[in-house]
């Protein structure tokens, strides 16, 4: 190949790379734009920040910041792990749960964490989701707490909304985990930038680490 082809060639292969763009993240990770009127976009920062650390304590292949993705949505199923949040009212059409059971079922991982507020209007839907399963309160010996870092009294506690425990329920189907409920601690405020709530470090540090296990667990399996 004389050196006129060559160039050519190689002109030819940086121009296709260029326009195909970088090569897609293998995990999807997904934020839920759910209907109901609650504020499913709340907690801006928490994610980004809890990949980021997430992928200098791991080595899974996660995206810079998260996808926003409607329970309905087709494209639900390229989603390996999608977070809900929020204040408010949730709530899901008929074709929305049969989608999200489904994404489930097939392999997708939620986790619904309560920013005070969500609790009775999610309750209410996860039986519309799964009629025919219960949401259980996890051991705290369950992997999801050992899986990368070691939780031995489960949930650790960020914000103060309601007296006690905090409390992890999941959907288990066949041994798995397929979604994850956390209630009275609120990991998502304990993610975002330190300037947001003004947190302690160590609190922080726990609700990323706490974070990094749900992705590790629903990234693993």
């Amino acid at each position: 190949m004389n050196r006129a082809r060559m160039l050519l060639t190689i002109t030819g292969i940086a121009a296709a790379v260029l326009a195909a763009g970088p090569a897609p993240c293998a995990e999807l990770i997904g934020r839920l734009k759910y209907g109901g009127g609650g504020d499913w976009y709340a907690n801006p920062t928490s994610l980004p920040n809890l990949l980021a650390f997430a992928r200098e304590h791991t080595t899974l292949d996660l995206p810079e910041r998260e996808a926003t993705v409607e329970p309905g949505a087709r494209d639900l199923l390229g989603f390996a792990f999608v977070h809900a949040t929020g204040h408010g009212r949730i709530s899901f059409t008929d074709e929305e749960c049969r989608n999200l059971r489904a994404w489930m079922l097939g392999g997708g991982f939620l986790h619904v964490d309560d920013n005070y507020g969500l609790d009775e209007h999610f309750r209410t839907q996860v039986r519309r989701i799964f009629p025919d399963r219960e949401l259980v309160e996890l051991p705290h010996a369950h992997s999801i707490y050992r899986c990368l870092f070691d939780f031995p009294a489960g949930l650790p506690k960020i914000h103060e909304h309601h007296g006690g425990p905090p409390h992890g329920y999941g959907i288990v189907h066949q041994g798995r985990v397929v979604l994850f409920y956390s209630y009275n601690t609120d990991l998502g405020d304990g993610w975002e930038s330190a300037e947001v709530h003004d947190d302690p470090e160590e609190t922080r540090l726990q609700a990323l680490r706490m974070g990094a296990n749900l992705l590790v667990y629903a990234l693993s399996r």
